[in-house]
């Protein structure tokens, strides 16, 4: 009989997934046995809040460290842990921005949460993975329970739709990815992304044909979580369908994870053969910033038009991996953490001012919206003014550093058409202010009915778009440290 080994593994790196699973089950064993009539409903939100805080807390305790579970195809290292805040801090302000939506929408059904919760976990997951098998399960875990999210206003056929696109263009990006990974592993032996490094080394090139298909189908699948162009096709459609609150968690989290493993296995697996993939990166990189920037000019719906605008973002994050240094490796973190801030804080004031069945997702909606909600305009102004790229915001630093990483590295040309791609956006982002202040209102804004909690998560957005802005030298400095392991 033969023996059977059991995988160790250090209990500190998987401790806040483990935190995010039970506080998950707990919030469903809570809406089991709790009453709508008494308010306990409530309760859930402020559960998946804890949840996401002490996982934070138990993260950071791993600061400095790096730590190898299971036969070392799950890491916990500096680069993993600052992409786990970001997709903790991205799932607390949805969550905070959910607790008055989804009772106004009536969806307020406990999985709702839970699932948030078991995505987050993939992303985690993605992040951390060592290896292809552990980020493709990580993949499926957050795929999964967003596809689920996508189409949780089972009443609305938009809804409905959209997570049965979603789904069935996730799966055949997900069999394009499983493809790539099994040809590597025909190809080196290995799915450690450190041994197809070292495989790859010995050999001297990646001149194995089944190799190079390998790593361009993993392109490929992983070109579709990004939605950069031409598998952005899903992206409109899918944010316009899902509940707001959704749309904000899948612009900001799942690119975020589908990046962080992205980097990882180009630079660590694939690193001493960029100048092959460089090539790929940088035509995704061209189509996708253009594309996304000139279809969103043409957009009516807010949505639709922030949806153009996350494939903008998209291909600005792909030039910093076609500079594949150091500078672009960390302006990817500060980016990614800086658009958090500014595209939930946009979602958050589209839900406030929206009301059940009566959706502001029209752009000639918010016409005298300055007059009637001077802060609520504001703040919109703020996060628009950040997309667009304008000094002293968060989203003007991000691309700064972006810009910076390829023209060290020589590609002067990609990063002059990222900035006229930034002029162009201009124009979208700053017609929703002109529609603000300088037009007359089209329709009554009923008295807000203003939450706490989606208040704060506004808050918290403004501060972290100006503090990015003002001050990003810390955050830049903690971003360079994290991508030392992928030297």
């Amino acid at each position: 009989m033969a023996n059977v080994s059991i995988m160790t593994f250090n209990i500190l790196s998987i401790l806040p997934i483990l935190t995010l699973a039970g506080f998950g089950m707990i919030v469903l064993i809570v809406d089991i046995l709790s009453s709508r009539k008494l308010g306990e409903k409530n309760l859930l939100a402020y559960l998946s809040l804890m949840g996401i805080i002490v996982a934070a807390i138990l993260a950071r305790n791993s600061t400095g460290t790096t730590l190898f579970s299971f036969n070392e195809s799950f890491v916990i290292d500096n680069y993993s842990l600052f992409f786990n805040f970001i997709f903790l801090l991205s799932t607390g302000l949805v969550i905070l921005i959910s607790h008055s939506y989804i009772k106004r929408e009536e969806i307020n059904h406990g999985e709702y949460y839970a699932l948030i919760l078991f995505s987050t976990i993939g992303m985690m997951l993605m992040a951390s993975g060592a290896d292809l098998l552990n980020i493709y399960i990580g993949l499926e875990v957050m795929s999964i329970s967003i596809y689920i999210l996508t189409g949780f206003k089972r009443s609305k056929l938009i809804s409905n739709e959209a997570s049965l696109k979603y789904f069935l263009l996730g799966a055949f990006a997900t069999g394009f990815l499983l493809y790539g990974i099994s040809l590597v592993y025909g190809s080196t032996g290995a799915i450690n992304l450190k041994q197809i490094a070292g495989f790859i080394a010995d050999k001297g090139s990646i001149s194995n044909p089944l190799l190079l298909m390998g790593m361009a189908l993993i392109i490929i699948g992983l070109g579709f979580k990004v939605a950069s162009v031409p598998f952005h096709a899903w992206v409109p459609d899918v944010y316009e369908g899902a509940p707001t609150t959704i749309t904000a968690f899948m612009s900001v989290g799942p690119k975020a994870a589908a990046f962080a493993a992205f980097l990882r296995i180009l630079m660590t697996a694939f690193g001493s053969t960029h100048y092959e993939w460089q090539k790929i990166i940088y035509v995704l990189a061209l189509l996708t910033m253009t594309v996304g920037n000139v279809v969103a000019i043409a957009q009516t719906n807010l949505k639709r038009m922030l949806a153009y605008s996350s494939i903008a973002h998209a291909g600005y994050l792909l030039i910093a991996l076609v500079a594949a240094n150091d500078m672009g490796v960390s302006s990817v973190l500060f980016y990614i953490l800086a658009y958090t801030f500014m595209n939930i804080g946009a979602l958050a004031v589209v839900i406030i001012v929206s009301q059940k069945g009566d959706e502001f997702l029209q752009i000639h909606d918010f016409a005298g919206l300055g007059f009637k909600h001077p802060g609520l305009a504001v703040a919109m102004s703020l996060f628009m003014l950040s997309m667009a790229g304008i000094p002293p915001t968060a989203g003007f630093v991000g691309k700064f550093y972006i810009f910076s990483a390829a023209i060290k590295s020589g590609y002067i040309g990609l990063a002059v058409i990222g900035v006229i791609n930034s002029v162009i956006s201009v124009f979208y982002y700053l017609r929703i202010m002109v529609i603000m202040y300088m037009k007359e209102p089209t329709r009554d804004f009923n008295p807000l009915t203003l939450s706490p909690l989606i208040v704060v998560a506004i808050v918290l957005s403004v501060i972290g778009t100006l503090h990015l802005g003002i001050f990003p030298s810390k955050i830049m400095e903690i971003a360079q440290q994290s991508i030392l392991i992928l030297k």
